[in-house]
């Protein structure tokens, strides 16, 4: 069994003009099939049976840990993107936002402010840690799961996931993914499953 590419949750031009089709193409069809390739050799399972992505991360370091985290990462990005995003969450998140940021708009500001100081490669997260929500980043494939935190969103700030569109404008993608593209709906999901 291999560890497989999940198909993206929209067409691939369904993002524009916020997110080009063609940098879609490029970080679908390059970046991320080719962290599923990499997988599939480091594992170099045969007819063996793969171990589920997520447990495997948590256990893997150097370079199949790199990959399978950026395949898990890149899936969840996917999730928290979505053509008909933006606007505001529901009230339930809505209220868990506020708790723990002040508001709606204040969770904006503190993560595109996290997301645009971030420096070099990785990703912002939106997460659920004991003390409630938090806006953490982590560099390179690092996920909030190896300090014990639950993902509910994040963002791709690879240069990759921009760059055709932005150029080195990382604030413009930024706000245009929180205003028009952010997936309210799988944090809020994620946090009525877990009760949180």
């Amino acid at each position: 069994m291999t560890i497989e590419l999940p198909p993206l949750p929209y067409p691939a031009n369904a993002l524009a003009p916020h997110i080009s089709i063609d940098t879609v193409n490029l970080h679908y069809n390059k970046h991320h099939a080719g962290y599923v390739a990499n997988v599939n050799r480091l594992l170099n399972v045969g007819g063996e049976k793969s171990p589920p992505l997520e447990s495997l991360i948590l256990k893997a370091d150097g370079a199949l840990f790199n990959n399978a985290a950026q395949v898990w990462n890149h899936t969840f990005y996917w999730k928290s993107t979505h053509p008909e995003g933006g606007g505001d969450p529901d009230g339930y998140l809505a209220e868990a936002l506020s708790r723990s940021f002040g508001g709606v708009d204040e969770f904006r500001e503190q993560f595109a402010s996290a997301a645009c100081e971030h420096f070099g490669s990785g990703w912002t997260w939106l997460a659920q840690g004991s003390g409630g929500l938090e806006i953490i980043t982590t560099p390179n494939a690092g996920i909030p799961q190896k300090t014990g935190k639950t993902p509910l969103l994040t963002l791709d700030v690879w240069e990759h996931a921009y760059y055709l569109d932005y150029r080195n404008a990382r604030p413009a993608y930024v706000n245009a993914w929180l205003e028009h593209l952010i997936n309210w709906e799988l944090p809020s999901s994620l946090l009525r499953s877990s009760g949180g």
